[in-house]
C-alpha cells in the first residue's frame, strides 16, 4: 500500500476542502452582505485554501480568483484584471531586472566578497561569522532573498569546507554535519537573506504587496514613499540581525578563536573576480540612477512644498515605478561592446531572471483585494472582526493579532500568499475601527519575513538545509526563539511606534 507524504496530503486535502467550502459558503445566506460580496467570499475561502495547500502551482491560482470572478459574474473583466498592471508591479518588475543584472554581471558576488575580504574580518570564525550575515542582509536588500541565498549558499559552504581541510592539517578532524558552527553558518545565510528584504520595498514581495493594498484600498492614507520605508525598514534589518547574530552566535559558537589560512581563502577568491568589467560599472551607473530617483524626492521634499513645481513633476514624471523601469531598462542600452552591439544586458537574460509568478500572485492577490472593497466584502468582515474583539479594541492588540496570524502563516505557507491574504482583511477592519491601516500593514510585511522555523517556511531556509548541516530540531529551536523575540520585541512595540512617527499618523 502506497504511503503519501505529508506534501501530498496537505495538497489532497486542499484539493477538496478548497471547492467544498466555497459551495457551502455560496449555498449559505449572510445578512449584511450584497450578493456580489457573499459570492466573492465563496471564491475567496477556494483561493485562501489553494494559496495554504497548493494542490496547484500558488501563481496559477491567483490566475483563477479573478477569472471565476468573471465567469460567476462577481465583477466585469476590466476591474477584474486591471490590477495586473497596477504600478507597483512594475515598480517590482524594474527591481527584478537590476537584481537579475547584478547576478548576470557578477556584481551580487563582487559586494558579497568584497565585504568578507575587509581588514576587521582576518581569520576570526566570529568576524567570518558577522561579515555573512552582513554581506547576505545587504545583497537581499536588492536581490531577492531567494536569489542571495542561492548565490551566499556555495560561498558558506566553500568557507566551511576549507575551515574543515584547516583544521585537519593542524591535526583536528570535524565532521561538518555535527559541528555547531556550521549549523550556526548556514542558519546565519539563510535568516540574514530573509531579513535584509525588509530594507526596501523591493527587498521582498510582501513590502511592495502592502504598499499596493495601501494604495488600493486605503487611497485617504499617507502615501508610503521609497525613502520612508527605507526608515522602518533599515530600523527593523538592524535589530533583527542583532538579534540573530547574538543568539545563532550563543547557540552554535566556535570551538577555535582562529582559523588559520580562511584569511587566504577569501582572498583568493576576491582575486579570482579579476578586475572590474564595463558591464558591472554599467550595472553600477544603472541601479545608482534608480536609487536616486526613488530617494531624490524625500530629500527634496525637505526645501519644496508638496504642491511645488519641482515636486510635481517628480510626482508625475519620475514616480517610483517609472524610476524602477528607468534602471532596468538602462542595462539594455549601456553598452559593454558597441562594435559588436553588446549591452550590460540582454533580453533572454533579463527574461529569464524575471520570477514571473511572483508578479502573477502579486496581481492577483491585488486584484482580489480590491474585490473585496469594491463589494464591501472587506468593510463586512472589518466590521464583524470589530464585534468580535469587543467594540473598541486596543490598536497595540489589533497590530499585535494580525502580526501573529501573519507569522504563523508564512510559517505554513509562501510569506507572499500569506500576505495577500492578511492584507486587505487587516486595512478593511483598521478602517472600520478607526485605525491607521498604516501601521497594522507594514507590521504584517515585517511579521510575515521572520518564517525561520521551517524548511518550508522560506526558499532561504530550504536552500541552507539541503547541505545536511542542520538538523531540524535545531532549526525549529533557534528559528522559534528569534520569531517570538522578534515580533514582540521588535515588531510591534518598536517598530509601530517608528511607522507612526515617521508617517505622522496618529
Amino acid at each position: 500500500m502506497n504511503s503519501y507524504s505529508t506534501e501530498q496530503i496537505r495538497k489532497l486535502t486542499g484539493t477538496v476542502l478548497g471547492p467544498l467550502c466555497a459551495v457551502l459558503l455560496w449555498l449559505i445566506p449572510m445578512e449584511g452582505l450584497s450578493d456580489q460580496a457573499h459570492h466573492l467570499l465563496a471564491v475567496m475561502s477556494l483561493i485562501a485554501i489553494w494559496w495554504i495547500t497548493e494542490p496547484v502551482a500558488i501563481p496559477i491560482t491567483s490566475l483563477l480568483g479573478p477569472t471565476l470572478c468573471v465567469v460567476l459574474g462577481i465583477v466585469p473583466l476590466q476591474e477584474a484584471f486591471e490590477q495586473f498592471a497596477n504600478p507597483m508591479i512594475f515598480l517590482f518588475l524594474g527591481g527584478f531586472l537590476l537584481a537579475k543584472g547584478m547576478m548576470v554581471n557578477g556584481l551580487d558576488k563582487r559586494i558579497a566578497y568584497g565585504i568578507m575580504s575587509m581588514k576587521w574580518v582576518g581569520d576570526s570564525p566570529r568576524r567570518i561569522f558577522l561579515a555573512i550575515g552582513l554581506a547576505c542582509i545587504l545583497c537581499s536588500g536588492w536581490v531577492s532573498n531567494t536569489a542571495t541565498a542561492a548565490m551566499m549558499f556555495p560561498i558558506s559552504l566553500g568557507l566551511l569546507e576549507a575551515i574543515r581541510e584547516m583544521m585537519a592539517n593542524n591535526g583536528k578532524i570535524i565532521d561538518l554535519k555535527n559541528y555547531k558552527y556550521a549549523t550556526g553558518m548556514m542558519l546565519m545565510t539563510a535568516y540574514a537573506c530573509s531579513i535584509g528584504g525588509v530594507m526596501t520595498p523591493i527587498g521582498t514581495p510582501p513590502n511592495i504587496i502592502m504598499i499596493g493594498f495601501l494604495d488600493q484600498l486605503a487611497p485617504q492614507a499617507p502615501k508610503i514613499s521609497f525613502f520612508q520605508w527605507m526608515i522602518w525598514g533599515t530600523a527593523a534589518m538592524i535589530i533583527y540581525f542583532i538579534l540573530t547574530y547574538i543568539i545563532l552566535w550563543r547557540m552554535f559558537p566556535a570551538d577555535v578563536k582562529r582559523i588559520d589560512g580562511a584569511k587566504e581563502f577569501i582572498q583568493k577568491s576576491v582575486d579570482s573576480l579579476g578586475k572590474w568589467t564595463r558591464a558591472q560599472k554599467n550595472t553600477m551607473i544603472a541601479f545608482f540612477t534608480a536609487f536616486v530617483l526613488w530617494v531624490g524626492p524625500s530629500f527634496l521634499s525637505i526645501a519644496y512644498d508638496s504642491d511645488s513645481e519641482v515636486m510635481t513633476f517628480f510626482d508625475t514624471h519620475l514616480p517610483e515605478a517609472v524610476a524602477a523601469m528607468i534602471g532596468g531598462l538602462l542595462l539594455f542600452f549601456l553598452p559593454v561592446n558597441l562594435k559588436k552591439g553588446e549591452m550590460t544586458m540582454t533580453w533572454k537574460e533579463g527574461v529569464e531572471g524575471i520570477e514571473w509568478g511572483t508578479l502573477i500572485l502579486f496581481g492577483g492577490g491585488l486584484s482580489m483585494g480590491a474585490m473585496m472593497y469594491s463589494t464591501g466584502l472587506s468593510s463586512w468582515i472589518g466590521i464583524g472582526l470589530k464585534e468580535a474583539l469587543g467594540g473598541n479594541p486596543s490598536e497595540w492588540l489589533f497590530v499585535g493579532m494580525f502580526c501573529v496570524a501573519s507569522l504563523l502563516m508564512s510559517e505554513l505557507t509562501s510569506h507572499t500568499a500569506a500576505t495577500n491574504l492578511m492584507a486587505p482583511v487587516a486595512i478593511g477592519a483598521a478602517l472600520s475601527l478607526g485605525f491607521s491601516p498604516i501601521p497594522v500593514a507594514v507590521g504584517i510585511a515585517l511579521s510575515s519575513s521572520l518564517g525561520f522555523m521551517m524548511p518550508v517556511s522560506t526558499p532561504p531556509n530550504a536552500i541552507v538545509y539541503s547541505s545536511g548541516y542542520i538538523p531540524i530540531t535545531k532549526m525549529i529551536k533557534s528559528g522559534a526563539i528569534i520569531d517570538l523575540i522578534g515580533i514582540f520585541l521588535v515588531t510591534i512595540p518598536v517598530l509601530m511606534l517608528l511607522v507612526k512617527y515617521v508617517m505622522g499618523v496618529d
